[in-house]
């Protein structure tokens, strides 16, 4: 699941040499929901969903996959895979502000350290050309964490149903809703997408963003959180920057800064404080 995320930067990088980002994203959902619809009907025990539940995959996959992964098709267009990964990792804090915002936990001091330090970060990260406000990539970034922002959304909302489905029927049934909304906007775009100019590595990079990450790295998520607890696999936020950092200097060629390196430390630093805290916490009212 790592590798196949962490890939996913490097992929899309490529795709969008092919692609104009609208078109991708257009594209990517009906895919994705043509193979997860196909491996959840395969399935003799599949679960169907439950009226009073189909509301709440609207709105999950409206945040959850036509958000997070549409606004992170766009963004990267703008940015970079390495900076891409770093405004991802700060889906952790979002997820505490969105906790905090329902009252479900706290906002600690240590907590607000913590995102202060991730936000100091960033800022660094965005002044590698001088001023932060006239950095090349601080559209894509705000684009990226606009996703990122879908995602930690769909977390905390998307504990209202999880215990109901299976991994398979949860990823299935986000895509479709995902692959409905964005329909129209995909039929628009194949009248006027000139076929002949898509290359062979455009059409393999929609194919695995589609059904590899899209897909199989998200049916893995759920099916992984049945058996480890999310504490540890928060871990996932401090492997993959670095995973495509590597991916990005061969394959794309690009290059670590002293900024990115010194930003990208500080907004690790500031998730893996906030997330400390947030732990504790619950292991103390747990106990």
């Amino acid at each position: 699941m790592l590798f196949i995320w962490s890939l996913n930067y490097i992929v899309g990088k490529i795709t969008l040499r092919h692609f104009d980002p609208f078109t991708l994203v257009a594209f990517r959902f009906p895919i994705a929901a043509a193979v997860a619809l196909a491996i959840y009907f395969s399935r003799r025990d599949r679960v169907c969903p439950r009226l009073r539940d189909l509301w709440t995959f609207v709105y999950l996959g409206f945040f959850g996959i036509l958000i997070n992964q549409g606004c992170f098709t766009i963004g990267l267009n703008f940015t970079t895979s390495e900076h891409s990964a770093i405004v991802v990792s700060l889906g952790p804090l979002i997820v505490l502000l969105w906790a905090w915002l329902l009252r479900l936990e706290n906002l600690t001091a240590g907590k607000v350290f913590g995102m202060l330090i991730s936000i100091a970060g960033i800022l660094l990260l965005e002044a590698g050309h001088g001023n932060p406000s006239h950095s090349p990539f601080l559209l894509g970034d705000a684009i990226t964490l606009c996703g990122t922002t879908g995602f930690a959304t769909y977390t905390v909302l998307g504990k209202r149903v999880a215990a109901n489905y299976d991994p398979i029927s949860m990823t299935a049934f986000n895509i479709a809703v995902a692959a409905i909304l964005v329909s129209p906007f995909a039929v628009h775009r194949a009248l006027h997408l000139n076929w002949r100019h898509v290359g062979w590595a455009g059409w393999a990079g929609i194919l695995y963003m589609a059904a590899l990450s899209s897909t199989a790295a998200y049916m893995m998520f759920y099916w992984i959180l049945r058996y480890m607890d999310a504490s540890r696999i928060v871990v996932l936020n401090y492997c993959q920057p670095v995973l495509v950092v590597l991916f990005s200097i061969p394959i794309l060629g690009e290059h670590p800064t002293r900024n990115y390196i010194g930003g990208s430390a500080l907004v690790l630093l500031g998730v893996y404080l906030a997330e400390h805290v947030a732990r504790r916490r619950r292991s103390v009212e747990r106990v």
